[in-house]
C-alpha cells in the first residue's frame, strides 16, 4: 500500500455514494476512513500499543445481583436492539439469517418477539440493506403482538486495492457495497432518527445483541449495575476458551483506555500471542450497552463517531477467486469502548452467548442440550451435566443448510449426555436417536449409511 493519499481521488466514491442517496454523515465518514487507507492505514495494533488486562479489574455479573430493584425501576427507559444484517452465507442461506428456523419450529425472529413480549420491553432490529425487506415481508405474515421498530444499516462502496478506485462490477452491481461492520449502528441510530425518537420517549439505555444469539435478552440486573453507575458504555466480555481463538478481545491501550481488538486487526506474526487465552483472557460477546444521552453528545462533539479501522481484503465476488481483489471499510460496534471516557466492561457466564455461526452450532441449539425458559430465551439443559459441547460435522455434507436439514429430516439426535460428536462422511439420521459421551461416527463408503430410529450409540461407529 502507497504511503500518500495525495494522487488518489475521493470524488467518485462521494459521487457513487449521493447517486445511492446516502446521508452527508455516511459520506463523512466513509471519507475519514478511505483518507486513512490511501495514507497507508492499516487498523493494525500491535502488542507493543496494549497490554493484557487483570482479571480483578473487572466486575463479575454474578456480584449484581442487587441492581435488580434498580433495573426494574428503569426497564421502561430502555430498548432491546438486535442487529439483523447477516444473511448467513457461511450456512449457503440466501435469506436473512433472523428467518432460519432456529428451534421448535420457531426462526430466531419469532423467538426474539417472544422474548421482547415476554419481558415487555421495547424492541428495535437493525437491518442492512440485504435483510431489510425480508424481515419486512416476515413481520407481515407474522403480525406480532410486539411491533419492532426498523432502521438501516448503510453501506460502503468497495475500494479497488489495485489504484484505489471505486470497485465497478456490472454482472452484479450489489457486489460493488459491503456492509461497513455493525460499527455503524451509532451512525445508523443517528440519521434513521432514532436516537433522537428513543431519548425523546425517555429511552436512555440500550441494550444491543445479534439477532443469532437467543440467550441474551435485557438482564435486570446488569442494567441496574449499568443505569446506577451512569456508565456511558459497557461490554460484557466472557472468559475464553480454545473455540474463542478468533474472537476479538479485550485488553488495556497504552494511553489507559479499554480496547478491542479483532483478529483482522492483529500483525500476522503476532498471532499466537493474539491466540493465547492464557494472556488475552477475556472476548467481546457482542452484548453492548450504550447510554443513549452519552452517546448523542459524543456525535455532538466530534460529528461523527470515529471507530478504530478495520481494513478487510477481499475478492470483489466472494464466491469468485478470479474476480478483482477489494478492501472492505468495516467498524466493531463493540470498538466504541475506547471513545467512551468512563467505559467499562463486566464479565458473564457463557449462558449469555449461544451464537449459531455455523450447522454445527445450529445442531447443538435444536438438540436437547438448550430449552427455553419461561421468557424464551434460550438455556442449557437443566438435565445436562456439561457446560458445553464440542460437534465437528463434515462441512461437505452438512456445511450448509439445505444438506444438514436433509440429514436431520426426521429430527436432531438427543445430545443432552453426548459431551463431543464428530461426523466424517455422508451420515443421514431417523427419528429418536441418542448420542452419549465422546462420539465419532465415521462413513468412508461412497453412499450414504443410516442410523436407525431408536439408536442409542455411546461409543465410536465406523462404516
Amino acid at each position: 500500500m502507497k504511503s500518500s493519499g495525495d494522487q488518489y481521488d475521493l470524488a467518485p466514491f462521494i459521487l457513487k455514494m449521493k447517486k445511492e442517496g446516502l446521508p452527508g454523515i455516511v459520506i463523512e465518514t466513509f471519507s475519514y476512513y478511505y483518507k486513512l487507507v490511501t495514507q497507508g492505514a492499516t487498523g493494525l495494533l500491535y502488542n507493543t500499543d496494549i497490554s493484557a488486562l487483570d482479571p480483578d479489574e473487572l466486575m463479575d455479573s454474578d456480584q449484581l445481583k442487587l441492581y435488580t430493584e434498580a433495573g426494574k425501576r428503569v426497564f421502561k427507559n430502555a430498548v432491546m436492539v438486535k442487529l439483523n444484517g447477516g444473511l448467513g452465507t457461511s450456512m449457503g442461506l440466501t435469506l436473512a439469517k433472523s428467518l432460519l428456523e432456529v428451534k421448535n419450529g420457531k426462526t430466531f425472529l419469532e423467538v426474539i418477539l417472544k422474548q421482547a413480549q415476554a419481558i415487555n420491553v421495547t424492541l428495535a432490529l437493525m437491518n442492512s440493506f440485504s435483510t431489510h425487506e425480508d424481515t419486512r415481508a416476515a413481520l407481515s405474515r407474522l403480525n406480532p403482538a410486539v411491533s419492532p421498530i426498523l432502521f438501516l444499516q448503510h453501506k460502503f462502496p468497495k475500494i479497488l486495492k489495485d489504484g484505489f478506485a471505486p470497485a465497478n462490477w456490472p454482472n452484479n452491481p450489489e457486489l460493488e457495497w459491503n456492509p461497513p461492520g455493525h460499527g455503524d449502528i451509532y451512525t445508523a441510530l443517528i440519521t434513521s432518527g432514532m436516537l433522537q425518537n428513543f431519548l425523546d420517549k425517555d429511552i436512555k439505555y440500550a441494550f444491543i445483541s445479534n439477532s443469532d444469539n437467543l440467550g441474551a435478552t435485557l438482564e435486570e440486573s446488569l442494567l441496574g449495575y449499568f443505569s446506577e453507575n451512569q456508565f456511558p458504555f459497557m461490554m460484557e466480555v466472557a472468559e475464553r476458551t480454545p473455540s474463542d481463538l478468533k474472537g476479538g478481545h479485550l485488553a488495556r491501550h497504552n494511553d489507559g483506555r479499554l480496547i478491542l481488538r479483532e483478529v483482522a486487526q492483529c500483525p500476522q506474526d503476532e498471532l499466537d500471542a493474539f491466540e493465547d487465552i492464557h494472556l488475552y483472557r477475556f472476548f467481546n460477546t457482542n452484548n453492548i450497552w450504550i447510554n443513549l444521552e452519552f452517546l448523542k453528545n459524543l456525535i455532538e462533539k466530534s460529528g461523527t463517531v470515529p471507530l478504530p479501522l478495520i481494513l478487510n481484503p477481499k475478492f470483489i465476488d466472494p464466491r469468485d477467486d478470479s474476480s478483482p481483489e477489494v478492501f472492505q471499510v468495516e467498524t466493531a460496534m463493540g470498538a466504541a469502548i475506547s471513545l467512551f471516557e468512563g467505559a467499562t466492561a463486566v464479565k458473564v457466564s457463557r449462558s449469555r452467548l449461544i451464537p449459531v455461526k455455523k450447522c454445527n452450532d445450529l445442531l447443538a441449539v435444536r438438540s436437547d442440550c438448550f430449552i427455553f425458559s419461561e421468557d424464551y430465551r434460550l438455556i442449557l439443559n437443566p438435565d445436562r451435566r456439561l457446560d458445553s459441547i464440542r460437534i465437528k460435522l463434515d462441512p461437505k455434507y452438512y456445511g450448509k443448510i439445505d444438506r444438514f436439514n436433509a440429514r436431520f429430516k426426521n429430527g436432531v439426535p438427543s445430545l443432552v449426555d453426548c459431551e463431543s460428536l464428530t461426523i466424517e462422511g455422508d451420515v443421514f439420521f431417523e427419528a429418536n436417536v441418542t448420542l452419549k459421551g465422546n462420539v465419532i461416527i465415521v462413513n468412508r463408503n461412497p453412499h450414504r449409511e443410516i442410523l436407525r430410529a431408536g439408536s442409542v450409540i455411546d461409543r465410536n461407529v465406523s462404516f
